[in-house]
């Protein structure tokens, strides 16, 4: 594991940008509350990072930038005008780009880029005007019939008639089916929420922050490879006893050495041994692929579910963290001063 976390690290792999672009990522993920000063220097970084990654790295950063709230809009036309394969996730997905950058986009590109971003909730009258220019005049000029010239002047007047009757109808009929596409949700659901295995690039990021400790890009980390939110890769890693990042990570299909190395880093006391084996290693044992997947599919849907009731999230692991939501709220006092100093007393003589 350790040979192939340096070979990634070397910049003659080739992986090195792709590091450095997830990594930048997460870490924008998990500002609460970015200022404009950390918004322009995302967008100083993300660019060239983003230009000079590999398509896997970019389909992955954009796919976890649709999620966040507060993208630049730079960094969203940026990808926005990516390759159609890249962009789609985040045109289709995203709620922090505004309609000038989708008119731009739509301007710009081609036919896959405008279907995309018809696909999104809550379309604006701006932007879809643009997307039924947009559909008309990809669809070329119309051909004028082979009317036999005597014929044509006698004619004239009817088709011109004909001819903007059509056109209106057409308008309005390509008007009405975008409107409807743009207020339909999925047509065909799917069973349940997508879940793809872990890529090399996730998994030597989820090693590299259970290492060095760091819990907040750890738990960024997760949620980006689970595109989900951030929420969910929080209360994975909240739990104490490691069963639910080891279901994950199962679910994930993360090599069983890795597993153990990122449990035992992350809960120290999976790393004591029982007999011939560790704790982690009877945890990961105890776990089957059909079940651990079963599982964080239910996890993803309710995070849907949760997302889409527009609840809101106040990280667990941030330093301006609130209560625990978890923990019953402290008793009042009911007995007198004087009481509970006697007590307080005669627990101190007894002790």
């Amino acid at each position: 594991m350790a040979d192939r976390f340096r070979e990634l690290e070397r910049p003659q792999a080739g992986r090195l940008k792709d590091v450095v672009l997830m990594a930048t990522v997460t870490g924008f993920e998990g500002l609460r509350h970015p200022r404009r000063s950390d918004l322009k220097q995302f967008a100083e970084l993300f660019e060239p990072l983003f230009a000079a990654s590999s398509d896997e790295a970019r389909r992955q950063a954009a796919a976890a930038l649709s999620q966040c709230p507060h993208v630049p809009q730079s960094v969203a036309l940026l990808i926005g005008n990516a390759p159609i394969s890249i962009a789609a996730i985040f045109l289709t997905r995203s709620t922090s780009v505004d309609d000038a950058t989708l008119l731009q986009i739509i301007r710009a590109q081609g036919p896959a880029h405008a279907t995309a971003i018809a696909r999104r909730e809550n379309l604006s009258v701006n932007v879809v005007d643009a997307l039924v220019e947009r559909r008309q005049t990809s669809s070329g000029p119309v051909k004028p019939l082979d009317v036999p010239a005597a014929a044509e002047m006698r004619l004239s007047e009817a088709v011109a008639s004909d001819m903007t009757t059509a056109k209106l109808r057409r308008e309005e009929k390509l008007r009405s089916d975008i409107k409807a596409l743009a207020r339909a949700t999925n047509q065909d659901p799917p069973a349940g929420p997508a879940l793809e295995p872990l890529s090399p690039l996730h998994e030597a990021l989820l090693v590299r922050f259970a290492r060095s400790g760091e819990a907040n890009l750890f738990a960024a980390s997760l949620a980006a490879a689970l595109s989900t939110s951030l929420e969910l890769g929080e209360r994975i890693l909240l739990d104490v006893s490691g069963q639910h990042l080891a279901i994950a990570l199962t679910a994930l299909g993360m090599q069983r050495e890795d597993s153990l190395f990122v449990l035992g880093s992350l809960y120290p006391d999976l790393a004591e041994r029982l007999g011939g084996t560790t704790r982690s290693e009877a945890l990961m044992s105890s776990l089957t692929p059909e079940t651990s997947h079963a599982r964080l599919q239910a996890w993803l849907r309710t995070d849907e579910e949760q997302a889409a009731a527009g609840a809101e999230h106040r990280p667990y692991l941030a330093p301006e963290r609130g209560a625990d939501p978890r923990r019953l709220p402290t008793a009042k006092e009911t007995i007198p001063r004087g009481g509970a100093l006697t007590q307080q007393q005669a627990f101190g003589r007894r002790r």
